[in-house]
């Protein structure tokens, strides 16, 4: 329970994926939702950690012991919203009841003309963040994964949508790299939206509470945010079930000030905050959750630092 979710092994393959592709752009989303219920039950069987830490998860969240069923619901949701990723690269989301809130707050920070930072977490679908696309296409949108992580779902994403894998800014690339194409976006007034939850293998680490304990979150985003003086700005894109996702839109500050003087405090006030934020729509809907690991125990012996290398590490500075 303690491994971090960084060694795991992609779900299902390129063999796996390229078949619920086939199934869903042959057969539809009717019948590849079908094929959801097998697929759930064998990653039940199969994925031992992953199926303790949604059971974990689930009894922390709802105060109280949780059925197989239950744990199914959840592993079924996260693969809901997987197939429901082919279909938004495929077709946007035309297939899709998109219902977005919070949209005059981020249109209020795309006109200062700035560059928009959106961090999100591993809660619904990111992807249904490209459905700002069709209401400001005018507005470059950048996303920052880690290619490396998810090779098969990379592919995927550049077969389905070439013009959307250009836009990913690669992760796993170098700290400057990453840096400086994120610049490049928000001086030209552009998006970029990238994960907050997670911290990567030897990442620096925070912890701050967390649905009732101590939790480690990464420093990272937030240093990126103070590097970029950009507004921030929070999104979720829940899974409501059938086609219908909920995007929603959370301003959370004008910039990110990190004074070198007071690192550590300004770190955890801003770090606590996003939990307080996280933890909400957690509380919303718990089996939007897809961090299928003990995230309190993520990198539980790693240092936990806000000292001027730490930060030179992660921008790249």
């Amino acid at each position: 329970m303690t491994e971090h979710w960084q060694s795991r092994p992609e779900g299902g393959g390129r063999f796996a994926i390229w078949l619920i592709r086939a199934a869903a752009l042959y057969g539809g989303r009717s019948f590849a939702r079908l094929v959801l219920y097998p697929i759930t039950l064998y990653f039940y069987l199969r994925r031992g950690p992953e199926r303790r830490a949604s059971r974990l998860f689930l009894e922390r969240v709802l105060g109280k012991p949780v059925t197989p069923w239950q744990v199914m619901k959840h592993i079924h949701c996260f693969a809901a919203t997987l197939l429901d990723r082919i279909f938004l690269l495929a077709h946007g989301e035309r297939d899709f009841d998109v219902k977005v809130e919070g949209l005059d707050a981020l249109e209020a920070c795309i006109a200062q003309g700035r560059g928009v930072l959106l961090l999100g977490t591993h809660q619904g679908s990111f992807e249904a963040l490209r459905a700002i696309k069709s209401r400001r296409p005018e507005v470059d949108l950048r996303v920052v994964l880690d290619k490396q992580k998810t090779p098969a779902m990379t592919e995927l994403l550049e077969a389905l949508a070439p013009d959307v894998g250009a836009r990913v800014i690669d992760a796993s690339q170098g700290g400057t790299s990453i840096v400086l194409a994120m610049a490049e976006a928000c001086e030209r007034g552009g998006m970029v939206a990238l994960l907050a939850d997670r911290g990567r293998e030897h990442e620096v680490l925070r912890r701050t509470p967390f649905l009732g304990d101590s939790a480690p979150f990464p420093v990272g985003p937030w240093l990126l945010a103070h590097t970029l003086r950009v507004p921030v700005v929070l999104c979720f894109g829940l899974y409501e079930g059938g086609n219908r996702y909920r995007l929603i839109f959370e301003s959370f500050a004008e910039r990110i000030e990190i004074p070198r003087q007071h690192r550590a405090q300004a770190l955890d006030d801003v770090i606590a905050r996003f939990a307080r934020r996280v933890e909400h729509y957690v509380h919303v809907d718990p089996y939007n959750w897809f961090n299928f690991y003990d995230f309190w125990q993520q990198d539980v012996d790693t240092a936990v630092r806000p000292d001027a290398v730490a930060v030179r590490e992660r921008v790249g500075a």
